[in-house]
């Protein structure tokens, strides 16, 4: 049995993991391919092996997650940044490392919460992008 992505995968490379159920989701990492071409691979985590995402279920469904091995080494406009930073083009790769620099990095935390919690809004979103609600009804 594989105990991580590296065995599973037979590589040490980091995989983003990202809601393939959503459409906003799925285009954009589509979008992200074609444009940026970041050679950092990305899978809907449903296909990814059960025992790397059971732990993360709650978090995948609101955010993308980069898992470098058993573990998760980056998280939402964090795990958007990294991506985009393994882009061989300057202009996403410089956009990547942008999104992660220190003082950019809370802005784009909450522009990232923004867009999740709406994604269901979105251009090629649908009623299945949406986030699951609170008690009091606000996405969670």
């Amino acid at each position: 049995m594989h105990t991580d992505l590296s065995a599973a995968n037979g590589t040490d490379s980091p995989t983003l993991a990202f809601d393939g159920d959503c459409g906003f989701c799925q285009a954009t990492i589509t979008w992200l391919q074609r444009h940026a071409r970041p050679r950092m691979r990305a899978m809907p985590w449903r296909a990814l092996p059960d025992h790397i995402t059971r732990p993360h279920r709650g978090r995948l469904d609101r955010e993308v997650l980069v898992f470098r091995g058993a573990g998760v080494a980056d998280s939402g406009a964090q795990a958007l940044g990294a991506y985009l930073a393994s882009s061989p083009r300057f202009r996403y790769r410089a956009a990547g490392q942008l999104l992660r620099a220190p003082v950019i990095r809370q802005v784009a935390r909450l522009v990232y919460r923004l867009v999740a919690a709406h994604r269901h809004r979105m251009p090629t979103g649908t009623a299945a992008c949406a986030l699951p609600l609170t008690h009091d009804g606000s996405p969670t």
